[in-house]
């Protein structure tokens, strides 16, 4: 029996006739082996296309976070596998399985007794991380659904980016493609990886929507690379969970790859325009040679400087799924949540801009 403390804090969700109650407290890891056999819901597997009960790796950040929500809208039981870092409130009562994924043994351990229907790794980036959680289900779950990324592909001269485009090896998210291949790569485990362009929407951490927004609504130019005609597509949070939903129970899914983003292809220009209109501002679009500021880095502006979009043919094709925001809808959805955070009384460091900006102003 192991004997020490990991401080780890389980949230659990207890049926006992037909009442419900939520627990936080500290347990050794034997106690979380012992719990997770003996509390958990229903363990009886769900009719393909019914109410399932569903794991979701992470699940309190961004994408995760929707897809919780549209889950439990749906009726489905939802555990969370995450550090319990984010301290998220959901409508409705969800099982919490606190621990770290890259500790594989504790992962195991946690896990044992717990059935699931169908898994979602809404967090994985390097293989081995996933496959601590496939290896334990593989025999056991009607679906395993990853969340890869279209950044794994190799950009050319084709566009746009299907399922069947080139992989880069040298890619930064080749741990992403790693996994794909991994997961797919045994056609009797039912899996099905998902490739998202950019996402964006509220919860949304990374620096997207929300760089052009720091501008807009302060009043200051929003500076775009090159001739702003780059070419690039973004998908709403909410549409890419729906996507993953409707791969549960849908034969047309298992061992597929599909890319998943919005309806709409748009330059750098189009989209930093669509910003400020959905600010209501009236800033100014200042256009720069980026190759002459290399030394600011490639956080400097959101996106990849590279035309960087793809075909969402296939999905909606097998998924009987289509994106239900427009960019300018999902853009003003993103400017509620900004809003609501505060986001706009931050304080924010332009002085990369500035440099630009001072540079451009003594040509």
């Amino acid at each position: 029996m192991l004997d020490v403390y990991l401080g780890l804090y389980v949230h659990l969700r207890i049926h006992w006739q037909g009442f419900r109650c939520s627990c936080g407290f500290k347990v050794l890891p034997s106690a979380a082996l012992l719990l997770s056999k003996t509390v958990g819901l229903d363990n009886r597997s769900k009719a393909v296309g019914g109410i399932m009960r569903v794991l979701i790796i992470g699940g309190t950040r961004f994408v995760g976070y929707h897809l919780c929500l549209q889950l439990l809208e749906a009726g489905h039981e939802v555990t969370l596998f995450n550090r319990g870092k984010q301290k998220v409130n959901f409508p409705e009562p969800v099982e919490r399985i606190f621990g770290d994924r890259n500790d594989f043994q504790l992962v195991k351990t946690l896990l044992e007794g717990q059935s699931f229907d169908a898994i979602f790794d809404t967090s994985g980036r390097k293989q081995e991380q996933t496959a601590a959680f496939s290896e334990l289900y593989r025999d056991k779950i009607a679906h395993f659904v990853y969340i890869s990324s279209a950044g794994v592909y190799t950009t050319g001269e084709t566009w746009p980016l299907t399922e069947a485009s080139p992989i880069n090896p040298e890619s930064r998210h080749r741990g992403k493609g790693e996994t794909d291949e991994y997961l797919l790569g045994d056609p009797a485990f039912r899996a099905t990886s998902i490739r998202p362009v950019y996402i964006y929407g509220p919860q949304n951490y990374n620096e997207v929507e929300d760089w052009f927004f720091d501008r807009a609504v302060r009043g200051r130019p929003i500076l775009v690379p090159g001739d702003g005609q780059t070419i690039t597509q973004l998908g709403h949070a909410q549409d890419l969970a729906r996507a993953c939903i409707a791969v549960l129970g849908n034969e047309k899914a298992v061992g597929q790859i599909y890319n998943v983003s919005g309806t709409e292809y748009v330059t750098f220009t189009g989209l930093a325009q669509a910003c400020v209109k959905v600010c209501q501002s009236t800033v100014e679009l200042v256009y720069f040679d980026p190759k002459k500021y290399s030394d600011l880095g490639r956080s400097f502006f959101p996106l990849r400087q590279q035309h960087f979009f793809s075909s969402m043919a296939k999905a909606e094709r097998d998924l009987d799924w289509t994106p239900q925001f427009s960019l300018q809808t999902g853009l003003a959805d993103s400017l509620t949540a900004y809003c609501h955070h505060g986001r706009q009384d931050r304080v924010v460091d332009f002085t990369q801009d500035d440099t630009i900006l001072q540079a451009l102003e003594g040509t």
